[in-house]
């Protein structure tokens, strides 16, 4: 993989100059000393307090992850004030970057399939090469709609049961994660992490709450910029048959549905 650009220096240096703020007044506004600042500036501190960061992200309104990877002055004024309402791409999954896709001869968008010994590469920044896309096995699949852009990860446990452990998960691209329901099932490609299927909900703190089917399984948090994709379920295929419904389980879900219906009734 090729070394990733990092931006921060020069970003802050000329969002400093886009807000006409001299590097005291801006010392002052982030509670730092001036001579930080041009430290900073400079790029000759190496390793910046996670702080720093956060400080900066937040007078500014641009995630941290914009202010590394993004070369802010090539965006020009109606985009840097899009990033600034709220529109930024680790944040929403907005439009910085394009998706990698493939299409066949009819230029008909075809749908790839993520083998399991391809899942480190994918989410190791093989997600955004075409190349790589390019050679991932590809389906035309009856039943997928042509809007969209759709593709198939395979999952391992059972975190998620009933859906067993092995199954295909086909899922729909969502470019702007932060409008889906509470507790969507998506996959989710995380940076530097294996993929996780998971129910999925964006949080008012900016951090996204990852929930198993299966209630033996904890949930988790994890921050919005460390999420790169998002692919709200679909459907999933199976080797496995499903288990008959027994008398019991039809019992325990008439339980479960008691529960439901009890919720909002006070004792």
């Amino acid at each position: 993989m090729k070394e990733q650009n990092i931006f921060f220096a020069a970003n802050l240096k000329f969002l400093r100059e886009r807000n006409k703020m001299s590097q005291e007044e801006l010392s002052k506004k982030i509670n730092l000393s001036r001579p930080k600042v041009a430290a900073l500036e400079s790029g000759h501190t190496k390793s910046p307090q996670p702080e720093d960061y956060i400080n900066l992200s937040n007078y500014f309104k641009i995630s941290i992850d914009s202010l590394l990877k993004v070369d802010l002055s090539k965006l020009g004024e109606l985009k840097l004030r899009e990033l600034q309402s709220g529109n930024d791409v680790y944040l929403k999954g907005g439009n910085l970057r394009v998706l990698a896709i493939s299409v066949d001869a009819t230029n008909t968008e075809q749908t790839q399939y993520v083998p399991v010994k391809a899942k480190a590469g994918y989410s190791d920044g093989g997600y955004s090469d075409p190349e790589y896309i390019a050679e991932l096995p590809k389906y035309r699949l009856p039943h997928i709609p042509k809007q969209g852009t759709f593709r198939i990860f395979p999952i391992s446990g059972e975190s998620m049961l009933p859906i067993p452990d092995g199954s295909d998960i086909t899922g729909q691209f969502v470019e702007d994660w932060t409008s889906l329901k509470a507790g969507t099932p998506a996959i989710v490609i995380l940076k530097g992490q294996d993929f996780v299927f998971k129910l999925m909900t964006f949080q008012d703190d900016g951090n996204v709450l990852l929930e198993s089917l299966n209630t033996d399984y904890a949930a988790y948090t994890v921050e919005a910029a460390d999420v790169i994709e998002v692919w709200k379920f679909y459907a999933y295929t199976s080797k496995e048959m499903p288990e008959a419904v027994t008398d019991l389980s039809v019992i325990l879900r008439e339980i479960r549905g008691l529960k439901g219906s009890s919720a909002g009734f006070k004792s």
